[in-house]
C-alpha cells in the first residue's frame, strides 16, 4: 500500500453489527389455503363467478315475478357504473400516452445534448462477481479496468452554486488588494528558528556489529522516510548500512533505485562521521539465505513506530549472530518519542542535508522554478540545497532589476488510487462507484474483502469526519476564499487527476494561469523522466518546496508532509504552508446550497489562519513534518 500515513477511519468507525437481510417465513399449507380463500372472496371483480346454491336465476327462481319489478332500476344503475368505468379508463389511457410522450421527448433531448455519450459500459456485473476471487483473476480485472478508464464519460463536478459565487468574487477582487498575511507565515515575533541539524558532536560509528540492508516500499516520499529511519537504526546498533534498495510497487510502477534519484557518493560522504555506509554486502555474505537463517525482518514483525529499545532487544541479537539483517518494507517503523537527542538529530540531518537529488533532477527542477518565477531565482538557502549548482544565477541575468514573480503551488492528492482507497463518493454517480470498486479489487484486495465482510462507514459519514481527500473544485474554492486573485500563477503538483479534464475545468475556470511540469517543460526536457513516477514526484517536490506559498489538499500525504517540513526548516518563517482541517472544511461545504460567499470566505479564512500558525513540534509528531524543535533547529530568543 502506498499510503502508510494516510488518514484512515478509526476502529470504532467500522464497529457495529454486520448487515443482515430479514427474509419472512413462508406460510404453512393451511395458512396459504385460508389466505387464498379470503382473497378469492374479498374482491368480486377479481374472483371467478362460480354458481352457488344462493345465486338467483330468472329461469329457475320461484320468485322471479317479484324481482322483475326492480329490473329496470338495476339496469339503469349498471349502465351508469359502466359509463364511469369507461371514463376512468379513458383518462388513464390519455395520462399514460402523455407521460410516454414527455418521456420520449426528454430522452431525445438528452441524446442531442450529449451526442458523444458512450453506451453503458459492459462487464460491470461480471467484475463485481469476479472481484471476490481477485487472486485467481487479477489479469481479467485489469483488462476490464483498462477498458472502463478508456471509455469513461466525463465526471460530474460538485458545488455549482459556490463556484458561481467564487467566480463573481474573484472578478471583483482584481480591483482590491490581497489580504496582508496571504503570502506570509504567522510567526511568534519573540523567537526565531534556524537550521542546525548538521551540527553533531559525537564520534563516528565503526559499524562493527554487522550489516543492515533495507528494501523500502511505497513511493519516493515513503522511501525517503524509511532511509532516514534506517540510518538512525544503523547508528543505534553500531552497524554498517548498505545503500538502500527500493521495492517495485504495483501502484507506482517505477523501477528507479537509490542512485537514480539521490546522489550516492554525497550521501555516503556526508554521513561518514555518523555511520559507515557501503554500496553492497561483502561477497561472503551475499550467498547467505537470509530467510533461512532468520535475518529477514518484515513489517509484520516490527510494530509501527517501534521504540529504540525494541531494536536493541530483538534485532541486535540477530545482527550479532548472523552478521546481517534485512528489513523488508520498513514503513514508519521507528518512533519519534522517546528517542535520544543525537539520534533524532541524525534523522533530521539525513532528511534535510544528506539526501540530495541527482543532477539530472536538480537541473530540470531548476527549470520549473525559474519558469514559474519568470526566469529568476530567490537565491535562498532552500533553493541552494534543492538545486545545488543549478541555483546559481546564469550569466547575463544579473542586470535585471525585476523581482521574481510569486507563485502558489498546490498538491492535488486526487489520483485514482487515492479516490479508491478513501471509499468516498465524488459526484460521479453509479459509474464512479463501480469503477472505483473495480480498482479496489485489483490494487487493494484487502480493502475489498473488508467491505464485503464488515459494516463500513458510509461515504457521507467519511466526508463529515474529514476522511475524504479534497476534490479539485473544493481545493480551488478554498483558495478563492483565502483571497488568491484570479491572476495568481498556480503550479499543480500530482499525478493524473481522477476525473481528468472535466475535474480540472472547474479549477481553470477560476484560475486560468495554471501550470504543471508537463506544460512548463518541453517534450525533450521531460522525456527522460517518463515512466519513472518517483523521479517525476521529485520534480513536483522541488517546485512545491520552492514556491512562495504551498497549499496541500490532504495533510496525510507524505509528499505534502515532507514539503511542509522542508519549507519550515529552510524558510526562515517566510514560506507559508496552507494545511486545511478537512473535517471543519467539510462542515462548511455541507452548506453549499444556502451559505453566502461572505460567510463562506470568513469561515475558511478563520480555519486556515488557525492551522497556518507554526508552533514548536508537538510530542510524538514527525520531525520530517515538524522540524521546529531543538533536535533539528536552533531556537533564538529575540
Amino acid at each position: 500500500m502506498a499510503f502508510p500515513d494516510d488518514p484512515s477511519p478509526s476502529t470504532s468507525a467500522f464497529s457495529g453489527e454486520p448487515f443482515s437481510l430479514s427474509i419472512p417465513t413462508p406460510p404453512s399449507p393451511r395458512e396459504e389455503s385460508s389466505l387464498y380463500f379470503s382473497r378469492s372472496h374479498s374482491s368480486p371483480r377479481t374472483s371467478p363467478r362460480q354458481p352457488s346454491r344462493l345465486s338467483v336465476s330468472s329461469s329457475s327462481s320461484p320468485s322471479g315475478s317479484a324481482l322483475s319489478r326492480f329490473a329496470p332500476r338495476q339496469s339503469g344503475k349498471r349502465k351508469k357504473s359502466l359509463i364511469v368505468q369507461r371514463r376512468r379508463k379513458g383518462i388513464l389511457i390519455w395520462s399514460a400516452l402523455l407521460a410516454f410522450f414527455f418521456l420520449m421527448n426528454w430522452w431525445m433531448f438528452s441524446r442531442l445534448q450529449d451526442p458523444a455519450s458512450p453506451p453503458r459500459r459492459p462487464g460491470l456485473d461480471f467484475l463485481r462477481r469476479t472481484a471476490v476471487s481477485v487472486s485467481n483473476s487479477s489479469s481479467i480485472l485489469k483488462d476490464q479496468l483498462h477498458n472502463l478508464t478508456r471509455r469513461k464519460r466525463p465526471h460530474n463536478v460538485m458545488l455549482y452554486r459556490l463556484r458561481a459565487l467564487a467566480a463573481h468574487a474573484l472578478a471583483e477582487a482584481e480591483r482590491k488588494p490581497e489580504p496582508v498575511d496571504l503570502w506570509k507565515e504567522p510567526v511568534d515575533p519573540t523567537t526565531s528558528w534556524k537550521p542546525c541539524a548538521d551540527n553533531r558532536s559525537w564520534v563516528a560509528s565503526g559499524g562493527n556489529n554487522g550489516y543492515i540492508l533495507v528494501s523500502a516500499n511505497g513511493g519516493i516520499n515513503q522511501q525517503r522516510v524509511a532511509i532516514c529511519n534506517v540510518v538512525a537504526i544503523a547508528r543505534l546498533l553500531n552497524a554498517t548500512l548498505v545503500i538502500p534498495k527500493f521495492l517495485y510497487n504495483s501502484v507506482w510502477k517505477d523501477v528507479s533505485q537509490f542512485s537514480d534519484i539521490y546522489q550516492e557518493e554525497y550521501f555516503i560522504n556526508y554521513l561518514k562521521d555518523d555511520i559507515r555506509i557501503v554500496k553492497e554486502l561483502p561477497v561472503k555474505l551475499q550467498s547467505l539465505d537470509l530467510e533461512a537463517i532468520g535475518s529477514l525482518v518484515t513489517d509484520a514483525e516490527v510494530m509501527k513506530e517501534a521504540k529504540p529499545s525494541f531494536y536493541v532487544k530483538k534485532i541486535l541479537p540477530i545482527l550479532l549472530k548472523n552478521g546481517v539483517v534485512h528489513f523488508i518494507g520498513f514503513g514508519n517503523r521507528l518512533s519519534f518519542d522517546p528517542i535520544p537527542f543525537e539520534l533524532q538529530r541524525l534523522r533530521c540531518s539525513c532528511n534535510f542535508h544528506a539526501l540530495r537529488f541527482v543532477e539530472k533532477i536538480q537541473e530540470t527542477g531548476a527549470l520549473l522554478v525559474k519558469r514559474m518565477h519568470r526566469n529568476r531565482l530567490n537565491f535562498s538557502l532552500l533553493e541552494q540545497n534543492l538545486l545545488g549548482r543549478f541555483a546559481e544565477q546564469p550569466i547575463g541575468m544579473k542586470t535585471r532589476k525585476n523581482k521574481p514573480s510569486k507563485y502558489l503551488a498546490v498538491h492535488l492528492r486526487f489520483e485514482m488510487d487515492m479516490a479508491a482507497y478513501s471509499m468516498c463518493y465524488f459526484g460521479g454517480g453509479k459509474e464512479e462507484e463501480e469503477e472505483l470498486e473495480v480498482y479496489r479489487a485489483v490494487h487493494f484486495p484487502a480493502l475489498t474483502h473488508l467491505r464485503k465482510t464488515t459494516k463500513v462507514p458510509s461515504a457521507e459519514y467519511l466526508r463529515s469526519e474529514g476522511q475524504c481527500p479534497l476534490t479539485p473544485e473544493e481545493a480551488v474554492l478554498m483558495l478563492a476564499a483565502l483571497g488568491f486573485k484570479r491572476s495568481t500563477q498556480v503550479y499543480i503538483a500530482g499525478a493524473k487527476i481522477y476525473g481528468g479534464k472535466s475535474r480540472m475545468a472547474a479549477v481553470r475556470h477560476l484560475y486560468p494561469r495554471i501550470a504543471t511540469k508537463e506544460t512548463l517543460l518541453s517534450v525533450s526536457e521531460i522525456e527522460p523522466f517518463q515512466n519513472f513516477s518517483s523521479q517525476l514526484a521529485a520534480l513536483d517536490f522541488i517546485a512545491c518546496a520552492a514556491s512562495d506559498a504551498f497549499a496541500m489538499t490532504d495533510s496525510g500525504s507524505q509528499l505534502s508532509s515532507l514539503v511542509q517540513g522542508y519549507r519550515m526548516y529552510y524558510g526562515e518563517g517566510n514560506l507559508p504552508s496552507i494545511r486545511p482541517n478537512k473535517r471543519r472544511l467539510a462542515n462548511i461545504f455541507s452548506r453549499n446550497a444556502t451559505i453566502e460567499w461572505k460567510e463562506f470566505e470568513s469561515r475558511v479564512r478563520k480555519l486556515i489562519r488557525q492551522t497556518k500558525q507554526v508552533n514548536e513540534r508537538p510530542l510524538a509528531r514527525s520531525v520530517y513534518r515538524h522540524p521546529r524543535c531543538t533536535e533539528c533547529m536552533c531556537k533564538i530568543e529575540m
